[in-house]
């Protein structure tokens, strides 16, 4: 049985609901209150057993490259000031022992588009991808929940949760046949239907693990919704050759693709965060809103 050890970031998009603050600024680097997206998205990686982060990015993402790099000028003035805990932070963005690798989409031609840009990497290997505005704070990692469903099953795990049924236009929605506790089999999968069309409101979030069968399907893939190579298609695709699992997990998902999502993870991350959560909560007391 292989391991899942490497993890896909597609961080190629263009942020454009979060402009002008994304304009040359990746979203993934928006901070929620001392760090960026993109460092808890690769956190819960590596504390899952992940070994390699592999980047998908675009124009104007250099800032992503940057912040798991090292920093030697910033690193020698931290420690001739003896801020020895800020530089210890810097050092430790990422564990040695982690590789991160880079590749550049030419074009955002979609999420599924994006995830077969590291085809050449994965190999023959399951692995596992994680959007970054997908935020999910959980005492187990989401993604090391997923993990012990595959080691089970042995084939797709997609991240699903029970969303308002009026919403069903932002997700791809699944329609099962069994389930078992928060797991269930898949029956089918698409892409932002009606709420009239909506087969389920359990709805798919952004931590999925594939085998590598998913690159064919892919390739099989043509533009779908917003012209866009979908991985739901892909999904699909797969569903008729393979079983694919959806799993419930346990954690709260913060949706930081959007403006609301985003306040919400920096309020509720603020308030338990260990140097400001005391005073932060003060402060909250005393708003009259």
């Amino acid at each position: 049985m292989k391991k899942v050890r490497k993890a896909v970031f597609p961080v190629a998009g263009l942020g454009t609901r979060f402009l002008p603050a994304t304009k040359a600024s990746p979203k993934e680097m928006l901070p929620i209150v001392d760090k960026p997206l993109i460092q808890y998205a690769a956190e819960e990686a590596v504390q899952s057993g992940i070994e390699q982060l592999i980047f998908i990015t675009g124009r104007s993402k250099n800032a992503i490259i940057d912040h798991f790099d090292s920093a030697p000028d910033l690193e020698s003035d931290l420690k001739n000031k003896n801020k020895n805990m800020l530089l210890k932070l810097v050092q430790n963005t990422i564990p040695k022992n982690i590789d991160c690798i880079f590749i550049r989409q030419n074009s955002p031609q979609g999420l599924g588009h994006a995830i077969h840009c590291a085809k050449n990497i994965i190999n023959d290997e399951p692995f596992a991808v994680i959007l970054a505005d997908d935020l999910i704070k959980s005492k187990t990692p989401c993604l090391k929940q997923m993990i012990s469903i595959y080691n089970t099953k042995q084939s797709t795990v997609l991240a699903i949760e029970r969303i308002n049924k009026a919403d069903t236009q932002k997700y791809g929605i699944i329609d099962f046949q069994s389930k078992s506790n928060n797991t269930f089999n898949v029956k089918s999968i698409v892409e932002k239907p009606t709420p009239a069309k909506a087969k389920s409101n359990l709805g798919v979030v952004g931590r999925y693990i594939f085998p590598p069968s998913i690159f064919s399907k892919i390739n099989m893939s043509k533009p779908g919704v917003g012209k866009e190579i979908q991985i739901t298609d892909a999904i699909s695709a797969l569903i008729n050759d393979e079983d694919v699992h959806g799993y419930i997990f346990e954690g709260k998902r913060y949706d930081c693709g959007s403006k609301l999502g985003y306040l919400k993870a920096n309020i509720e991350y603020a308030a338990d965060h260990k140097e400001l959560s005391r005073d932060f909560k003060k402060y909250l007391k005393k708003l009259k809103i």
